[in-house]
């Protein structure tokens, strides 16, 4: 069985093509710059050199093919054809209140979600286009929509309203829903995992920090709050996304510079956040070197984004009662100690304490790692999330007929056993280059061991 994994954006299509017998991965990938001109596609098989072939994409249909024919190629291909394909799992950014889990696709789930487009206007038609475009090229196979919102369904009722006319709830559906849930639920599943519990008797601060971010409740292996609300823009402060702020600000601005509502939302979601306060950056690492030069500026955007993921953490330690432990996942949780340090300063109190030598060693997207402080109540993981293994598990147990609810679902990656065979293969590379990393890896590939 081989399950192929899309991620639809706005101008790019990634791609995983897994084989569940062998329990590996054969190929991952991104079609980038799709409808915006100069496309290319980057495609990665374990063992060969990374390869681009450049190919104008002017949708998402001429992306999807041209995926298809990168994995079938006779030289740089995996497969013979794509009848080799079993099904397909496809990223839904805004599921609403309809999906609690993923689903199949059918003509009903794509209605659901053009009609909740206006929830999620910059994600949802990528995503609704490259579904009917890989259906188009796939019609004979199972096609399963995976909702970043799902995660969130347990929320509370009190967690999601807003102090807002209640009208606007029952008429427009205006609420928190929350996002990266499928990152969320990989990262409380192998949390429990490394502090050997009942996934159900976690509590959980897990923060997912890239150019988006978002940080998640969990009580009792539950979603319980987060950080975004019915659109991505609340929140941490993100690449280019503004977050929380008072919303006066919007009105007050709009009026003194004659700006649209369209105008406003753009500036929001696009010119805020870092790039707002550095005024020229959004990758973290050109943030980080800036600071270290003495940009002023980008030592203050560094400053702000570490304070806001640090009054998050320790709001949800409250909400929650008190944390089993605190994850950091996605790129820059990942791979920024800078930002994690001060995310976790001065939680002492709560348990929360970072090794600083271990915290600066660990640069890493192939291995778990634990930088907590020798005898720290509260454990401080860094775990590469893994969204498509997510992707993979659902469309399989889904086309087997016995997939379910998480709280009714055991994941095979919720296994002590669990390896990801392509990262291991990746960390024993690195640990050639940074023998380090063995000192704050959870676990090392059998292979070093």
């Amino acid at each position: 069985m081989r399950i192929l994994c899309l991620n639809c954006g706005s101008s790019s299509v990634k791609y995983r093509l897994y084989d569940w017998e062998g329990q590996e991965t054969l190929a991952t990938g991104v079609v980038e710059r799709v409808t915006v001109g100069g496309s290319f596609i980057a495609h990665e098989v374990s063992g060969r050199d990374k390869l681009t072939i450049s190919r104008e994409c002017p949708d998402h249909r001429m992306a999807i093919k041209l995926v298809m024919d990168t994995l079938t190629h006779p030289e740089h291909g995996v497969i013979a054809d794509t009848k080799s394909i079993t099904a397909v799992g496809h990223r839904v950014v805004h599921g609403g209140e309809k999906f609690a889990k993923s689903a199949l696709i059918d003509d009903a789930a794509i209605d659901a979600f053009k009609k909740i487009s206006a929830l999620a206007p910059l994600h949802n038609p990528p995503n609704i286009m490259g579904i009917e475009a890989a259906q188009d090229l796939m019609p004979d196979i199972p096609h399963v929509a995976i909702m970043d919102t799902a995660w969130h369904q347990t929320m509370p009722t009190s967690s999601y309203i807003y102090a807002l006319p209640y009208a606007w709830y029952e008429k427009y559906g205006v609420r928190r829903y929350g996002f990266h849930g499928t990152s969320f639920l990989y990262n409380a599943k192998r949390a429990a995992v490394l502090l050997k519990k009942d996934p159900f008797k976690c509590n959980l601060v897990i923060c997912h920090i890239g150019n988006g971010a978002s940080v998640n409740a969990v009580q009792n292996g539950l979603s319980y709050d987060t950080s975004m609300g019915m659109t991505p823009l609340e929140g941490l402060v993100m690449g280019t996304r503004a977050g929380d702020h008072d919303p006066a600000i919007d009105f007050f601005v709009m009026g003194k510079e004659g700006l649209s509502a369209k105008e406003m939302d753009s500036l929001l979601n696009k010119k805020s956040g870092v790039l707002g306060i550095t005024g020229r950056y959004t990758d973290r690492r050109d943030v980080e070197e800036a600071a270290a030069n003495g940009d002023a500026r980008a030592a203050l955007a560094l400053q702000v984004e570490g304070y806001r993921i640090r009054k998050y953490i320790g709001a949800y330690a409250a909400a929650v009662g008190g944390l089993d432990a605190v994850i950091f996942t996605a790129g820059v949780g990942e791979m920024s100690d800078q930002i994690r340090a001060i995310a976790t300063h001065g939680l002492d109190f709560l348990g929360i304490k970072i090794d600083p030598e271990k915290n600066q060693l660990t640069h890493t997207r192939n291995a778990e790692c634990d930088i907590s402080a020798a005898g720290a109540a509260t454990k401080v993981f860094v775990i590469p999330t893994d969204e498509e293994r997510v992707f993979i598990e659902d469309v399989v147990a889904i086309t087997a007929g016995n997939y379910d609810i998480h709280t009714r679902f055991t994941y095979r990656f919720q296994s002590p056993d669990y390896r990801n065979t392509m990262r291991d293969e990746a960390f024993c590379r690195e640990l050639a280059k940074k023998p380090g990393l063995a000192k704050v890896a959870c676990h090392l590939p059998k292979v070093h061991a």
